[in-house]
Formats: structure tokens, sequence, C-alpha cells
């Protein structure tokens, strides 16, 4: 998700961030503005609300203990066990244990949800782009803005379009932690096999031109383009092409997939796995381009230091191509949020940790080491990063694409609870059994129409 207070979208209209639209007034405001451009404002007494009274922290003591549930993204339990030992260095009373709490996003939210009812539940969890709110409707994370006021974190460092995502109520609910775009990767020895310009194709027709000169490149079961399925993946870059289509998931929240532009995207996708072939899929398509079995493939900036790491080619990064009525890339990842229910003393231990691992030091760590975003507008430009810049310029282009390309995310996706599963079943039966893009968003439509009516509709 992608607020920037400088984000031009495709035909150069300002979007404006979250904070603009709350300071509008919510909902009635949003029209004047730009319909599409802003989660939903919370109205006072939602049963949202965290509901917990006003907590005077200078009163509490931080406890002594607290658990973080990660699933250690971009492969980094070793840089997270390195932020646990820089932390004790300065807190060395407050005890920090790491749970791997699932192999993915997904599976740390479901755990999460499970626990919600008990007493088992972390101190500080993983929260993702499309997990967060739903955290929030259930009123099962706090607010941030107070504590971190107690603590004098600067929070307008924050890169602004990363922490804004989180903004509800005038409040923020998560802080950015491990936060990512989609890239396009390319094999530069394919590429230059190829006879093709040492760059990202500037559109998907480009990529679909250059295509037959790159299969010819890669073993008989690769692909010109790797292209990952499931949740959490298959939605996220299917925004792209939407957007370059003139297409959309969703209109605030009416579901717009039966557009002649959203067809064309979902064809246009279809076409490329079913059709020209140009598009593979694979169980891991990130390994499967480290193996060179793709001779491209699209996946987040989090996987940028693995995939250096692991390949034994020199690796491209590209913007996402356009598509023919423009361009527009979803950022994601995570964040990290703080659970309502647990005790005010744990709930500082966790802030004060939360805001050290999010400084500007240590969010460009976690980048030099992941290929994660910094998270900290210092951090974009200070010393460590700008070393990583001249030594590793594939880390750059997230930044600049962050900074030209982003656009906010369409609501049904990320808003509305199921509906990225919702979305991806749709886009897997385009994939995987050929189903005309007509038939499949017809198929998802009343879904997560369902899904709004029955799970957000009521608390608005």
């Amino acid at each position: 998700m992608s607020n920037s207070t400088n984000v031009f979208s495709a035909d150069s209209g300002w979007i404006p961030s979250r904070r603009n639209v709350l300071q509008l007034g919510g909902l009635g405001a949003l029209g004047l503005v730009l319909a599409a451009c802003s989660g939903p404002s919370v109205s006072e007494g939602s049963a949202r609300a965290d509901g917990q009274p006003a907590t005077d922290w200078s009163t509490v003591t931080p406890a002594k203990e607290i658990t973080w549930w990660s699933n250690h993204p971009g492969a980094s339990k070793e840089i997270e066990e390195e932020l646990i030992k820089r932390f004790n260095e300065v807190h060395p009373d407050i005890a920090v244990k790491l749970v791997t709490a699932g192999a993915n996003y997904d599976e740390v939210a479901q755990r999460f949800q499970a626990a919600s009812s008990t007493s088992n539940l972390p101190d500080l969890v993983i929260s993702s782009d499309v997990w967060w709110f739903r955290y929030f409707l259930n009123g099962q994370i706090m607010a941030l803005d107070e504590v971190f006021t107690h603590l004098e974190v600067d929070t307008k460092d924050f890169n602004t379009t990363l922490y804004s995502d989180y903004e509800f109520d005038s409040k923020h609910w998560a802080a950015p932690y491990a936060r990512s775009t989609p890239l396009f990767y390319y094999n530069k020895t394919v590429w230059a096999a190829a006879g093709l310009p040492d760059r990202g194709p500037k559109t998907w027709a480009e990529l679909e031109e250059w295509a037959p000169a790159i299969r010819e490149q890669v073993p008989a079961d690769g692909a010109p383009l790797g292209l990952g399925t499931g949740t959490s993946w298959a939605g996220w870059w299917m925004e792209n092409i939407l957007w370059g289509q003139g297409a959309a998931y969703s209109d605030e929240w009416t579901v717009t997939l039966d557009t002649p532009e959203a067809e064309a995207a979902g064809e246009f996708v279809r076409g490329l796995f079913n059709d020209s072939k140009v598009a593979g899929v694979g169980t891991d398509t990130q390994a499967n381009f480290a193996a060179g079995i793709f001779g491209s493939f699209v996946g987040s900036t989090g996987s940028l230091k693995g995939l250096l790491d692991a390949a034994d080619f020199e690796i491209g990064t590209a913007f996402l191509p356009d598509g023919p009525s423009g361009s527009g890339v979803p950022t994601g990842g995570t964040g990290l949020a703080i659970p309502s229910s647990r005790s005010p003393e744990q709930q500082l231990a966790a802030a004060m940790f939360l805001a050290f691992i999010t400084d500007a030091e240590n969010t460009a760590y976690f980048s030099a080491n992941t290929g994660y975003m910094p998270v900290r507008t210092s951090a974009q430009e200070g010393e460590t990063m700008a070393a990583i810049y001249e030594t590793t310029p594939q880390f750059r282009t997230a930044i600049d694409q962050l900074e030209t390309k982003t656009r906010t995310q369409d609501w049904v996706r990320v808003f509305v609870p199921g509906g990225d599963q919702i979305i991806t079943d749709g886009i897997e039966q385009m994939v995987l059994k050929n189903t005309p893009a007509a038939e499949a968003w017809a198929a998802i439509t009343p879904r997560l129409e369902k899904a709004f009516s029955e799970n957000v509709e009521p608390y608005l």
C-alpha cells in the first residue's frame, strides 16, 4: 500500500496521502479529493477502536521479557537475532524472545488469529499489508502514537508513504518494518546473449517483443518470465497489470472487475501463461530464477540480498513494466504491531524494541542485509545505504520506484478480510486452468462483495 504525499498517478494527477484524506474529514470528504486513494476513515466510537483507556506511560515500568512473532522476512532470522543483540546492549534488562510463528505472513496471521482469545499472544507481531487491517477491525492491536510520543520517537523521519499506510482515525496502528515493492529482476547473462539492452522492459508489450530471444537462452522447461501464484503474491503483482490497463480491483468498496479494462488485464495474464508462454509458474519462482530456469521474474525487493548471494550470474533490477494506460506499482511487505490486550508493561517494552529496530541505523542494517527498503528517510540517503548503492546499485531501484511509481493498493484486496485469497483464486483460474478472464472475475466478484458486506460494512 502506498500513500505518498508526492506521488503521481498514471495520468499525472496528484494522489493524496491517507493523512491528507483524514484531515479532510474521512469518507465524507473523500469524494472531494480522489475516491480510490486512501483507506476508509474510522468513526469515533467504532467497534474497531481498541477500546482501551489512555495509559499514562510515564508511570509504567517496561516488562523484563517480551515475545516477538516473526516469519523472518527475506530469510532474516540471523539479522533479527542481531537486532535483538544490539537492543540488549542498550537495554540489558529486557529480554526479547524471537519465535518463528510461521513460514510466511499468512501463517503468522493465522496463528495470531487463533491465539487471539487466549493468553498465548506475542508482544510484537508481524502485520502484513493484507492482514494488519483485519487486526484493526477486530480491535486486536493498539495505536502507537501515544507510546511513541512518550519514547520521543522521531516519527516524522519514517518514510511518509510507508508510515501513513497504517494511519486511521489519525492514529497509527503499526510501524513499517520489512517494507517492499515488487521489482523486475533479470538475468544479465541471458539478456546479453539475447542481444537485449541492459535494462528491464519499459512496457509489458516490450517484454513480449523480447520474449522469443530470451526463450532461446533458457532451458526447455523454463520461460522468459516467472510469475508466482498464491496468496500475498498473485494479487500483488496483478495490481500493476490492472492499473497499466486502466483497471482496478475496486473503486473504494465497489468491486470493478466487470469492466472491459479488467477483462483485458486478465486476458493479458491468461495469455502470458497459456498462449504465448512468455510466463511460467513454478513452486518457487525465485529459486527457479536463481537457477537460470527463468530469464526474469517479478519478486519482492526483500528477495534481493538472497538472490545476489544465490545466483552465479549478474542480476539486473528494474521498475515494473508499464501497460498501455500507464503505470502503477504497489507497496507491500510488513509492519510490526503491538497487541492491544497485552499489559502496559509488555506494551511499553515492545514499543521500546520496535522503536529501536526501526531507527535509522538499524533499518539501514536490515535493508543492507535483506533488500527491504529502509523505512527511515534519513537512512535512505545515509552513509550505510550510500555505500550499498555504490557497490550494489540494484538496491537503489526500489527506492527510486517508491518515489516515482507507487500508488495505493485497491481497498478490496487489502482492507476486506479474505480479499487477497479470493482474488488469488480468480487469478489462478486464469493462470492454471486457462479460464477466460471475464468468467474468472465474474466468479470471484460476488465472493468479494459478500466478504465486504459481512466483515466490513457493518462496522463503517
